[in-house]
């Protein structure tokens, strides 16, 4: 008579060693990525947003600071007005100038005050909520701040990524070197964010017109 089959079970193993280990989480401050989150993070205090995978990290605009973005072409004229250790970073033909926190809601009544506000201007203001490519953070013993008629051309910006123009430098006091409102009576240090809106503001205008002209 044959009796019926019955699957066999393997014998457990005895050595500890041959169990397996549970698999840890990724990390997320693991790779490439890993480490610029953990540059702005602990080198400069700026909040991150987690990069998922193919998309860069992401810096938190509005704790720190605030961004204006105009074309690059615009942006360089108002390079002469920044302080040496104002952060200004390009990516895809657009210049990110970085603002004290806060000045993004001032930035419209700037240009209304102006005269600009009813004109279409490529320019805009990012404040609170708002989210920036974090460019990758220079390399050690780089401290390259190229002059006002030049812009970044290098790997990362030929792909479209954001790289800095004229980087942060860690232990630094980087928000000082933000443009702001002018205080009454003047006699700031800071950057004069007016003079630096009506200066792109102008840009702007020059680049709509030659636009329409071709």
């Amino acid at each position: 008579m044959v009796g019926s089959l019955r699957p066999v079970t393997p014998p457990l193993p005895t050595d500890p060693g041959a169990v397996p280990l549970p698999r840890r989480p990724l990390d997320p401050t693991a790779g490439p990525a890993g480490a610029v989150r953990r540059w702005y993070e602990n080198e400069l205090g700026w909040p991150t947003v987690p990069a998922s995978p193919g998309l860069p990290v992401r810096l938190v605009v509005g704790p720190r600071f605030d961004v204006l973005e105009v074309p690059a072409e615009a942006g360089l004229a108002a390079l002469r007005h920044l302080a040496a250790g104002s952060p200004v970073a390009v990516q895809g033909g657009r210049m990110r100038l970085l603002l004290a926190a806060g000045c993004a809601e001032e930035v419209p009544g700037v240009l209304a005050w102006l005269e600009w506000g009813a004109l279409p201007l490529d320019l805009t203001a990012v404040g609170e909520g708002g989210l920036m490519d974090a460019p990758a953070p220079p390399a050690p013993g780089t401290a390259a701040r190229p002059g006002p008629g030049s812009v970044v051309r290098g790997p990362d910006a030929l792909q479209g990524a954001a790289v800095w123009m004229r980087p942060p430098e860690p232990g630094c006091e980087v928000e000082a070197s933000l443009p702001v409102m002018p205080a009454v009576g003047g006699g700031g240090e800071a950057p004069d964010l007016v003079r630096i809106v009506d200066t792109v503001a102008t840009q702007c205008h020059r680049l709509r017109l030659r636009r329409s002209r071709a």
